[in-house]
């Protein structure tokens, strides 16, 4: 897998209300702490804080995530080239399909499960939600085996071409189609019970 370019800040976007502490738990997921912004692994942005302002308090630190409110950005690190993990710190607007590709590993250890994440939220250290975030695209395309998408809405349809995929919360303004049965049989639309709902059809293309 190549290396992409990871986000040398956590966005300094983040609602300007939140004090210098919360900001730091934007990285924060459901699941597992997401402290990602480190000086080793980071992406550079035009809108950053200093790494300070990153909690650096949980050992489960991830090294290897993408955190942005770039569409672009948020596009390569779900990429094939991409990361295990990506988190949006705004509304993102795609005027292409989004696809998520590559195989990936939990935390981005290869003897972990095969597992990936997308998170359209915020939350603080004690896992309550902030605030969260819409994605919009003509189609979400998951190629991505065991890909998870907590919180937030995704406003477009989407494909799914591989096992596992999961909503967290998430709501879905569209349809999702499986293309083969076995997909939509690994799937879970409301992974944990946390209200992930899909306002469109749920279909097998196959």
């Amino acid at each position: 897998m190549s290396e992409v370019k990871k986000q040398k800040n956590c966005g300094g976007f983040i609602m300007k209300s939140l004090k210098f502490a919360t900001l730091a738990t934007t990285v924060l997921l459901s699941g597992g702490l997401l402290a990602a912004c480190s000086s080793d692994n980071a992406t550079e942005s035009s809108t950053s804080t200093p790494e300070s302002s990153v909690a650096s308090t949980t050992e489960d630190v991830v090294t290897s995530a993408s955190i942005s409110d770039s569409p672009e950005v948020i596009a390569n690190a779900l990429s094939a080239d991409g990361t295990w993990i990506a988190a949006a710190t705004a509304d993102l607007t795609f005027d292409q399909d989004l696809v998520v590709d590559g195989e990936f590993h939990d935390k981005d250890d290869a003897s972990a499960a095969i597992y990936r994440k997308l998170a359209l939220h915020t939350q603080e250290d004690k896992f309550n939600i902030l605030g969260d975030f819409s994605l919009t695209a003509p189609e979400v395309i998951v190629n991505s085996e065991n890909f998870t998408v907590f919180y937030g809405t995704i406003k477009g349809d989407i494909e799914v071409n591989a096992n596992g995929f999961s909503l967290i919360g998430t709501k879905v303004d569209g349809n999702i189609t499986f293309t083969k049965e076995e997909y939509k049989e690994s799937a879970d639309l409301d992974k944990d019970g946390k209200g992930a709902t899909v306002t469109g059809e749920i279909t097998v293309a196959e």
